[in-house]
This record gives structure tokens, sequence and C-alpha cells, in this order.
């Protein structure tokens, strides 16, 4: 155990659960609803609003086996091809067997998809690296504003404590080592605020990627990598962070653009739209069998050469051949984006240029969506199921939260009598969760009563609460931090931009440390100063890795290092950190994870 913590107040205040989640995209609302359908008292903790996470700024759509002719074998194929050798095999057959039956679940729970007029069913479009049509989409290109819709409406409905505006903070662990809660700072003013804590024997991390930690990215500004930081300083393992998915068509808006940028989603290229350069040379025929709808990490690759070769800022995505009447009705958060920006795909070529868009690796877990630390469990964005290997294929992450939030309901609901993927009934509808709580364990109704007027008793004994605290960062460090990893970590990558990066990254780490020993003095805790230190860390983990990784493998690029090299690293990279909070990083001997912890074989199905 590393017994790390941020720098924070004691708590002041105290919740207890069966079930904390910390997130509230598709994977955090999924697992906290299988959970109460099976009869645990859950407390949602989600960093702003519920509906504020990255799964509402999903465009495309969700990938899965729905039409026919298509199969979860070709799904699988797919998925292991555009993954560059190191997806784990059982968890993308877990993701693709599964996925037909969570989508339809999904449905059930009140998410309306795009369907046929004349036949009802569910209209599937094509994205990159699919050889089928398998993506289902909401709205045109609003499909994670509407899951997430769904989602919040289903949560609400059946009761589930929320605790929204909350950052968490840190792990609290038992004398054992097990996970027995978080800490976590509410922002603004009311029933609770300030440092507390919910205490719970499970703790499942969805807090979606760490975008944020880039100058230019897709993500929100919620996405500073806050789980992924969590589990380094409570002593669990991450895996493959170097792999960042660069999408390649965000909307580009001028060499000094920071913060959220536009996405253009790649159904506009599965619809038909073409990559050309200011010349309008389709610069991708030629380059993939799919040519524009090439894996993602084929695209983005291509781009930055023909950038290069033409000494340009942008390429330009051309989808005029559309017509008005298709840009309104099939993708009109696209267009309103765009014409927000001053550009109108109906009538001129959109310029695009790769930016940060999602974390492939993060904090490992097995196919229960168990990490290294028990207790503990993590899925979406913020974990390494082993399903996106070295480049997530399009269209996977919102089937992936599904599944595997579902799979982790299942385990942590093990001994609970209702079945975890049984359809939670849209809000409105007789039959909505009722258990009583308490189902998990021997608690009554009485013990999870908040305490109210006075501020609750301390927690027991962890080994958070005997934690050494970590040196916090100041929040201007966060736009240093971003700068540095844009050019240093970016979609190119070198020895040399990496080594650069590494030295900048661990001034400012030690300039933070050094502090604190010599002065006894940290930055103010505040929400800014958590997240940047957080940023620091996931960022100084993300350079290590990219830099023991020499070759050119998914979505890392090494120019030094141009060629795939099975022979050395067709297998993962682990990281820990150790007590003196640097970096531990190893190698596996094979393309294969190590177990988690000593659990059984992964054989259990959760159709």
């Amino acid at each position: 155990m590393t017994g790390i913590r941020l720098h924070a107040p004691e708590p002041g205040w105290a919740l207890e659960a069966d079930v904390i989640v910390i997130g509230s995209g598709v994977a955090g609302l999924t697992a906290a609803l299988r959970c109460a359908a099976a009869g645990a008292k859950v407390t949602v903790v989600t960093k702003a609003r519920l509906d504020d996470g990255s799964t509402r700024w999903a465009q495309g759509g969700i990938a899965a086996a729905l039409g026919d002719g298509d199969t979860p074998d070709q799904h699988l194929d797919d998925t292991l091809v555009a993954g560059a050798g190191l997806c784990d095999e059982a968890a993308v057959r877990s993701l693709v067997t599964e996925g037909p039956a969570a989508v339809r679940r999904l449905i059930a729970t009140g998410a309306h998809f795009d369907t046929a007029a004349e036949t009802g069913e569910i209209l599937l479009t094509r994205e990159g690296g699919h050889h089928r049509r398998r993506i289902a989409h909401a709205g045109g290109d609003a499909t994670g504003a509407e899951i997430s819709r769904a989602l919040v409406e289903a949560v609400r409905a059946a009761g589930i404590e929320t605790v929204e505006n909350a950052l968490v903070l840190d792990l609290l662990k038992d004398a054992d080592g097990r996970a027995a809660g978080v800490t976590l700072h509410v922002m603004g003013e009311g029933r609770r605020d300030g440092v507390g804590a919910v205490r719970a024997p499970a703790v499942v991390l969805a807090t979606g990627g760490m975008g944020q930690v880039f100058s230019a990215t897709t993500n929100p500004a919620v996405s500073t990598g806050d789980g992924v930081a969590l589990a380094l300083r409570a002593g669990a393992e991450v895996s493959d962070l170097e792999f960042v998915q660069f999408h390649p068509t965000v909307l580009w808006l001028g060499p000094d653009a920071e913060g959220q940028q536009p996405l253009v989603s790649e159904a506009v290229r599965g619809e038909g739209a073409h990559l050309v350069d200011a010349d309008g040379v389709r610069f991708m025929l030629g380059q993939h069998e799919l040519a524009e709808l090439a894996p993602r990490d084929i695209v983005a690759k291509a781009i930055m050469r023909r950038m290069r070769e033409r000494d340009a800022e942008h390429m330009y995505l051309d989808a005029r051949h559309f017509g008005a009447r298709m840009w309104e009705t099939r993708f009109p958060t696209i267009l309103a984006a765009c014409r927000a920006h001053g550009i109108d795909p109906v009538t001129e070529p959109i310029p695009v240029a790769p930016a940060a868009h999602y974390a492939s690796g993060g904090v490992r877990t097995d196919l229960r969506g168990r990490t290294t630390v028990p207790g503990l469990y993590a899925c979406g964005e913020v974990a390494c199921t082993g399903v996106h290997g070295a480049n997530r294929l399009a269209s996977n992450s919102l089937l992936e939260g599904l599944v595997f939030a579902e799979r982790i309901a299942a385990e942590v609901t093990a001994d609970a009598t209702t079945d975890v993927t049984a359809d939670v009934t849209a809000p409105g509808d007789a039959g909505a969760s009722e258990a009583a709580p308490g189902a998990l364990g021997a608690r009554t109704e009485a013990d999870f009563e908040e305490q109210a007027g006075a501020p609750a008793a301390p927690a027991a004994p962890t080994s958070a609460a005997r934690a050494a605290e970590t040196a916090l960062v100041a929040p201007e460090a966060r736009f240093a931090i971003q700068r540095v990893m844009a050019t240093g970590a970016g979609v190119l990558r070198s020895a040399a931009s990496l080594a650069e990066a590494a030295t900048r990254l661990t001034r400012l780490h030690d300039g933070a440390v050094d502090a604190l020993a010599r002065e006894g003095k940290t930055a103010e805790p505040s929400v800014e100063t958590w997240e940047t230190t957080n940023l620091l860390l996931v960022a100084r983990v993300l350079v290590a890795a990219a830099q023991r990784r020499e070759e050119t493998r998914g979505c890392h690029w090494r120019e030094d290092h141009p060629e795939r090299d099975d022979a050395a690293w067709h297998r993962h990279l682990l990281v820990t950190l150790r007590p003196d909070r640097t970096l531990a990083v190893r190698t596996t001997d094979t393309p294969a994870f190590p177990a988690t912890i000593a659990h059984l074989p992964e054989t259990e199905s959760y159709q």
C-alpha cells in the first residue's frame, strides 16, 4: 500500500452506502441502476451535474451487432484489428457477445434510438474500422445526450442518492487494505458542502477520461484524470496509458485554440464525407483498404503526414455533397457547431485536425471490473479492461461502459437474489426499483441515515487516514502541463520530445515536493489545485510509459521508432506509484494481463 493522499481538510460529514459510484456517464449510471435493482443502497457521486459527463458529448453512436447479417464474431474481428495486437480477446468477446442484449436493456431503460419510419427498426451507420453498419445513433448525432437523458431520468426515478458538484479526492481503506469508501469535496453551499466522506465496501470508479492533460481535446473540462490519480495513490496498477487516441477530425479553430474543441463525428465519414487537402485531393485513397474509414490511428497519422508534407495547419473534411437536408436531419449538432464558428459545411469543406479524444488505457481491471485493490472497481474510460488494446475501435466506448458496468454490478451484488441485467423500468412506468436498502449486508435503515446537525464523526482508522499527504501543485501550473503534453507527448512523439516533457513535468513535481519538505508549505487546497495535481500525476505516468515503449503501435506514434515491434513490445506496461511518489514501470511477460488479485477464472457471462 502506498499510503498517499491529497492534502485536504479532514472530512466534516459522512454518508454510508453499500456501493459508491464515482461518475455519472453511461458506465457509472448503469452500474448504479443495476446495483440498486439488486437491492443495494447506492450513492452516486459526480463532479458536476448528473448529465455533465463525457457521455453526453458522444455524437456517433454505440456499436453492437444488431443488424441483419452482422455477428458478434465480425464485431470482434474489427475490434482486434483496431487494437493492434494488444486487445484482451476474452474481454472483447465479452463486449461483443453481451453488447446487443445490453443495448436492448438500455432501450428498455428509456433510451430512444433513431429508427426507420417504415419498419421501426433501429437505423445503423458505419464508422472507421467497421466493415459493417453496426452503429446505433440517436437524434442524428446526439447519441450520448439521449443515453445520458434516459439514464439520469431512470436514476432519479429509482430514488438513488446522488451527490452532485463533488470532486472525489482519495480512497479510504480498512485495516486489511480493502476499499472502504472515499473522501470528496462538495463545491458550493448546501445540505453537504466542503470535504466529507462516503463509506462503503465497494467503490466503482467511472470518472471518465483525462483529455484535459492536453491543450486541445474533445473532452469536457471535468476530464482531469481524477479516477486514475486516485487509483494510483491508493496503490492500484494502471496500464496502457501511453495509448491516447487522437480523434482525426476535430474542428480546427486556429493554432492557439485550447480547451474543449468541437468534434466532427466519424459518422460523417461513415455517411460518405471525404478527407481532402487544400487542393481537394483525397489523400486517404491508397493509404488503407477502408480509405477514410480506416481505424482512427491510421487516419490521424495520415492527416499529420499530409499536414507536414504541405506545411499546413489542418486538412479538410468535405461533405458538401450531402446537401442541406441531410446535414440538418442527420448531423444537426455538428452543423450548428460549425456554423457557430463561421463555417457552413453545406457550402464549404470543414477544417479539421487531430486532437486528444480518448484514453485507451487506465486503471487495470479484470473481466469483472476488479482492480488490483480489493473492493475497488473501474469501468468506462477510466478503466483498462483490455477491450481497446492500442487503439479503440469507433463507438466501442459507450458499449464498453454499458457491458462492464453490468459485469461489475453482477460481481458486487453476487449474493443478491435480483437479476442485475433485468430491465430497469423507464421513468414513469410501474416497477421501478423498490428493493429495501441494505440488502447486501446486515445494515438497517437507521445505519444509512445522515447525521444531521453536527459534523459526522471521523471515519474509522483507515490506511488513507494514516497516509502521507502529497504536495499540491498550484492551479496556474495546469496550462504549463497542457503545453508540455501537447508539444512533447501529442500525436507525434520521439525520445527527444518525451525526454523534454519528462524533465519539465519532473521540475513541476519536484518543486512542489521540495517546498513541502523544506518549508512545510503546499498550494492552498481547492478544486483547481486538486485537479492540477491529478493532471500532473497522470501526465507523468503517460510520459513514462510513452518513453518506455520504443515502437509505433496503434495510437502511440514514435517518430524515432516508426515500426511496430512485436518481438520486443507485444506486451503491456504496468505503472504503480511508489511510497516516495516515484513511478514504478514494468512490462508484462506476454500480451495477456496477469490476474488483478487472487481471483477465480473468468468464465461467467452476464447476458
